[in-house]
């Protein structure tokens, strides 16, 4: 049997690069996910050891995985290839994932009422593979648990569209040539299936399907964006902004500034790059969408005022000192009328301290409760320093650690103005000392 020659990339190539070359592979290409039984027809065997897995008690090695699966599922499929002799029924061989068959072997045993250990969740590809096939793959699936960028990820999404579509055309007997599967840039061989496909419904490759085929959680707009700016840039410069770490939003404000200035997007990319300033990009961007008369140098020069601006003022929102009348109203009204509400509150239900003093719900005192350790109060305390530090040096937060501070912040807010009473006597100073501290 002829192998297919699938020639291994450097340690260093990206996930484009690899999807790449694992896509010339005609079996691995024909892969598809199912959910394989773990007994009776349609189980994968393995040959590794001459023997099935063991369903005995479980190795110690094995105890972690078995752990994680039983709250989280397999989240990484094995490899299987489907064996068909002589007109039988196929039978389904494992490639790669061992340790997780075992692992789903014991469980489906012993753990039977745990649904995570229901069925085995595997590519299945035309078989028998190659030894060339089964290393690439192998390859691969290590480099792929490193987490995917947006370029990757694009590129992942149209290999996969182009392989849908690839089936359904073949399904509908629409040859597909030799020169449409050479074309090595996954966005012109969708392109050149799109046309074979002419205006046939039933041969498309809807998003939701692709989306379900390889299980990412992305919804179809976040699809659609992603696929949109990996095809408005040049390959290079999207492996550049993979590297740098440029956001999804910046590539497709970047890449409508380049359809309409080219000259100058390359001229602001090239700049920020040399200077390692590629943090001012995303203002750069808008100064070059809201301003076509600057040239490059002077949409840089005013993307640095607008963020030294703009770091100043945050530095003087964190470091100005509230009035005595600001913190008296706040200690009075609390929650503004319109703020949000603490989360895991009802904003609908009805407030016990608005209602008559007949209907109002009173419960005894209950017994005093412990004080939170001083050692805890001074970690916290010692963050929350070291974070406005890092704030007044111009440091941005994040949007979602911005909303879980806030969500926290709020939390405990609730709870200093609860202890808002006055102290027992002879702990005052004490207290005072303390929350000074």
């Amino acid at each position: 049997m002829t192998s297919t020659s699938v020639e291994a990339p450097a340690e260093s190539g990206s996930m484009i690069r690899l999807t790449e070359i694992l896509h010339r592979s005609t079996k691995l290409r024909q892969r598809r996910f199912e959910m394989l039984p773990l007994r009776g027809p349609g189980a994968p065997f393995t040959e590794a050891q001459a023997r099935n897995p063991s369903d005995s008690l479980p190795p110690s090695e094995l105890a972690d995985l078995i752990s994680s699966m039983s709250v989280v599922g397999l989240l990484e499929p094995v490899l299987a290839e489907e064996i068909v002799v002589g007109g039988k029924a196929p039978t389904i061989r494992l490639v790669t994932g061992e340790r997780r068959l075992r692992a789903m072997r014991w469980g489906a045993t012993n753990r039977p009422d745990n649904p995570h250990f229901a069925a085995l969740p595997a590519v299945v590809c035309p078989g028998p593979l190659s030894d060339e096939e089964r290393h690439m793959w192998r390859f691969v699936e290590n480099f792929a648990r490193e987490p995917l960028k947006p370029g990757e990820q694009a590129a992942a999404l149209l290999y996969q569209r182009c392989a849908i579509l690839v089936g359904k055309l073949l399904k509908a007997g629409k040859p597909v040539s030799q020169e449409v599967y050479a074309i090595p840039d996954p966005a012109q061989r969708f392109q050149a299936l799109e046309k074979i496909r002419g205006t046939d419904h039933s041969c498309a490759a809807p998003w939701s399907e692709v989306l379900s085929r390889l299980g990412l959680q992305l919804n179809e707009r976040k699809a659609g964006e992603l696929v949109r700016a990996f095809r408005a840039l040049p390959r290079d410069l999207t492996e550049e902004m993979d590297e740098a770490a440029i956001r999804l939003n910046t590539r497709i404000r970047y890449a409508e500034l380049r359809n309409g200035r080219a000259e100058a997007a390359a001229g602001i990319w090239a700049a920020l790059k040399t200077s390692k300033r590629l943090h001012l990009l995303p203002t750069a961007v808008n100064v070059g969408l809201e301003e076509p008369g600057l040239g490059p140098e002077e949409i840089i020069a005013e993307a640095e005022e607008r963020q030294d601006a703009a770091n100043a003022d945050r530095r003087a929102k964190l470091t100005r000192v509230p009035t005595q009348a600001e913190v008296e109203l706040d200690d009075n009204d609390g929650f503004a009328a319109g703020a949000d509400p603490v989360e895991g509150t009802d904003p609908s239900a009805p407030d016990d301290s608005a209602l008559p003093p007949e209907t109002a719900e009173s419960e005894p005192p209950g017994p005093p409760r412990p004080a939170v350790q001083t050692d805890v109060i001074r970690n916290a305390l010692d963050g929350v320093r070291s974070l406005l530090v890092e704030v007044r040096a111009g440091k941005e937060i994040s949007r979602y650690d911005r909303g879980s501070l806030r969500i926290a912040l709020r939390e405990l807010g609730a709870h200093l103005e609860d202890e808002a009473a006055p102290a027992p006597s002879g702990r005052g100073t004490h207290d005072e000392g303390t929350e000074a501290a």
